[in-house]
């Protein structure tokens, strides 16, 4: 027992592979009995043959494929039974269900119009089944054109049913929509399909006559009562389908403009569902048409979801229609279209449609139906599609990922183009102003973030290189962006994609270099680093610092920094504004980044100002004080990062270390040891502290040798220094016997130090 229930796993997998590997063969098996029972001279049989073959094609689609012709002569031969299906419509409904499934295994080319829609079509449902190469179905050709008269004498014998039922029954709407959506994919098939037959000899009179006289001709499909909302909106679904077989076939048909004006009047209307639908006066419609969309569509279009989710299929001909209607019937679908766009759901898949649309109609691609911009009223439209992107954005936030991506890439396909194009160039700089939202905003010293910051990765990769393309980029723009790279809930990866993206742009013109070097300021000197202390004492404060995230930001703001021309001439626009930022005592990180920037800029002998001078003369003696207060001596790696900048400035002017060295003296020598104002320290704020850290500085100033060979020109100052430590730590500061021992060492280490250094 025990055995044999280990074993069974096994015997059940091999049962499975057996199984798999002899499909094949199972299946043809199978179809020899079903083919019999279709022919079978009891109706129920034959019903049931066809449900048996629905279930062996969903989960073996090949099938159709292997025995097509025989299917459909099937098909064909229980549809012309008609003595049945006008009675027992569940039946025909079952058969017909089957029918729509097979052909949508036809294989064919999607027309260019709608490879950009999103969404399954409900006459699709079975497509992504379907095969994609011509597998040998050109013969059928003769054999779906058979069963097409069939369906379009089926649909036929439904007219009188329609206008003598009190009402549309489920079961009758499901049997013609059926028809209309067989009819309708054999019509794809006929002209889009992978076969070697040309549409012309298949769309011949044989085909095109019927259609045209039994179908086409009866359209508009409407009852002669008022009905329920959810009748009416059968017959505007039915119409919908009727609609998409006309536009597929009108090049083959020929329709006369009055066939041709009755279906551009129907997708007016039909686009217009949700936006003033009810006022007739507003629509310049027939009496003969007005009356029946009064009387089929009022209570259609309140059912907006029948609405969103039929309407899309008709977009797909909206641009071709556009580019080839006259100019009247150009300004009323472009207008019936646009209010669809602006009024349907922002997160619905009838808005994607929308999007697609206004892509092929905007942009050139391949051989799609690029509506060109001749006259003002196509450029009226166009100007309101590219306006609504950015509110698009805003209604959408973070909640529709996809659909921001989809407004995100159209904006980006969009500034690439706009570059051969003066119209799309105008509108597409303009949408900047619009876009700072999406970014940032900063109202009463408050910010306000946008979506940016919480859409995925792949959406904030195409909002920045939207940044790209906008030839001057604005100033507020930039400020909108700039505050997103200061956000510490931004992603680091995401700040530096920002600022290669608006370096390309700056190196392409896009961007003043004024407005360029104030971005990169901003994020200097703004940049919140934490924690502030620059040696983290716990270990959690090491697990969440940013302060390498910062430092690898200097480095890369500075090598741009570098980039941008003449380093003269860019220290030059820098240095007011950075010595301004300074004086500000931003924080140690903030200070050492921009101190980075102009040894980046400068040169030996400085080029920095006699004002710079004095005034970086004054704010360094408190920065360095605060570095080593802050950094234990042995840490010589982050002592000499922070350190670094001061030695650079020293080696390059003498003159600022000697003024460094003489207000350092100079708070010595004051009896309450109090630095001036533009020299307080943020962290050496006692006066040992303050003690401990000159003679802390002076120490690791003498063991970089650079700076020990210029200290040593000032020993008169380096003197005065020592002179005055020493008065003060006898008389002036208290400490305690630990403090002063320690004092009393290292104060000990530096005069030897100074003692034994080379002359300068």
């Amino acid at each position: 027992m025990l055995r044999c229930s280990r074993d069974a796993p096994d015997q059940m997998g091999l049962a499975q592979k057996c199984l798999k590997d002899n499909q094949g063969l199972l299946i043809s098996l199978l179809m020899t009995y079903i083919f019999n029972a279709m022919t079978n001279l009891a109706i129920d049989i034959r019903v049931m043959a066809f449900k048996f073959f629905d279930l062996v094609v969903q989960y073996y689609p090949p099938c159709f494929s292997l025995y097509s012709e025989k299917i459909l002569q099937s098909y064909e031969d229980i549809l012309r039974k008609n003595q049945y299906y006008l009675e027992d419509k569940g039946k025909l409904r079952t058969t017909l269900s089957g029918l729509v499934r097979c052909l949508s295994l036809l294989p064919s080319k999607k027309p260019e119009s709608e490879k950009g829609i999103s969404g399954d079509r409900m006459i699709h449902a079975f497509e992504p089944d379907a095969p994609t190469a011509n597998t040998g179905f050109s013969p059928i050709i003769k054999k779906l054109k058979e069963l097409v008269l069939v369906l379009i004498n089926c649909f036929q014998d439904f007219i009188p049913l329609l206008i003598s039922m009190p009402q549309l029954d489920a079961q009758s709407f499901d049997c013609i929509l059926s028809i209309l959506q067989s009819i309708d994919i054999a019509v794809r098939f006929f002209i889009y399909g992978t076969h070697e037959v040309a549409a012309d000899s298949i769309c011949n009179q044989t085909l095109s006559s019927p259609l045209s006289k039994k179908l086409l001709g009866v359209f508009p499909l409407y009852p002669k009562h008022h009905l329920s909302v959810k009748e009416d909106d059968r017959y505007f679904i039915l119409n919908i389908v009727i609609t998409e077989i006309f536009l597929h076939l009108r090049e083959w048909i020929c329709p006369s403009a009055n066939v041709f004006e009755k279906f551009l009047e129907f997708i007016e209307n039909a686009l217009l569902g949700t936006v003033g639908f009810l006022k007739p006066s507003c629509i310049p419609l027939s009496g003969f048409f007005l009356n029946l969309l009064i009387e089929i569509c009022s209570s259609t279009r309140s059912g907006k979801v029948a609405w969103e989710k039929h309407v899309p299929s008709l977009l797909p001909f909206i641009p071709k229609l556009a580019s080839e209607v006259e100019t009247r019937w150009q300004s009323r679908i472009l207008e019936s279209f646009t209010q669809t766009f602006k009024g349907c759901n922002p997160e619905s898949s009838l808005k994607l449609a929308c999007l697609s649309m206004i892509e092929e109609m905007l942009i050139p691609n391949g051989d799609k139906h690029y509506t060109e911009a001749s006259d003002t009223v196509v450029l009226d439209f166009q100007t309101v599609w590219i306006r609504e992107l950015p509110s698009l954005l805003m209604l959408l936030g973070d909640r529709q990922p996809s659909s921001s991506q989809v407004v995100l890439r159209l904006l980006l396909r969009l500034g690439q183009f706009s570059g051969s194009n003066s119209f799309l160039f105008w509108e597409y700089e303009n949408t900047q102003f619009a876009l700072s939202e999406f970014y940032s905003t900063c109202k009463e010293g408050n910010i306000y973030y946008g979506p940016f910051m919480r859409l995925p990765r792949d959406c904030q990769e195409l909002s920045i290189c939207c940044l790209y393309y906008f030839s001057n980029l604005s100033a507020l723009l930039l400020k909108s962006v700039a505050l997103c790279c200061l956000c510490p809930e931004l992603d680091l990866f995401v700040s530096f994609r920002i600022i290669e993206v608006l370096h390309a742009a700056y190196k392409a013109g896009h961007i003043q270099i004024a407005d360029h070097i104030s971005f990169f300021m901003t994020l200097l000197s703004r940049f919140k680093v934490f924690p502030e202390n620059i040696d983290p004492v716990r270990e959690s404060d090491v697990k969440v610092s940013n302060h390498e995230a910062f430092k690898s930001l200097t480095s890369v703001l500075c090598s741009y920094l570098s980039q941008m021309g003449d380093s003269s001439v860019v220290l030059q626009i820098l240095d007011k504004a950075i010595i301004g930022l300074i004086l500000l005592q931003p924080p140690l990180d903030n200070a050492c980044a921009m101190l980075r920037v102009l040894i980046v800029l400068d040169s030996k002998p400085t080029r920095l100002s006699e004002q710079s001078i004095i005034a970086l003369s004054n704010f360094l003696p408190g920065y360095l004080m605060d570095v080593v207060h802050c950094i234990p001596e042995d840490d010589v790696r982050t002592w000499r990062y922070y350190l670094l900048p001061c030695f650079f400035l020293f080696d390059r002017s003498n003159k600022v270390l000697k003024l460094v060295l003489d207000v350092i003296g100079s708070f010595l020598t004051d009896s309450n040891l109090s630095l001036p104002s533009d020299t307080s320290t943020r962290y050496a704020t006692d006066n040992l502290s303050r003690i401990n850290a000159t003679i802390s500085l002076l120490l690791l100033m003498y063991k970089d040798i650079k700076v020990q060979k210029i200290i040593s020109l000032f020993r008169t100052e380096v003197s005065s220094i020592l002179q005055s430590i020493a008065s003060l730590q006898s008389s002036e500061v208290k400490m305690t016997l630990e403090e002063r021992h320690r004092f009393q060492c290292s104060f000990e280490q530096l005069k030897v130090v100074t003692s034994t250094s080379p002359a300068g």
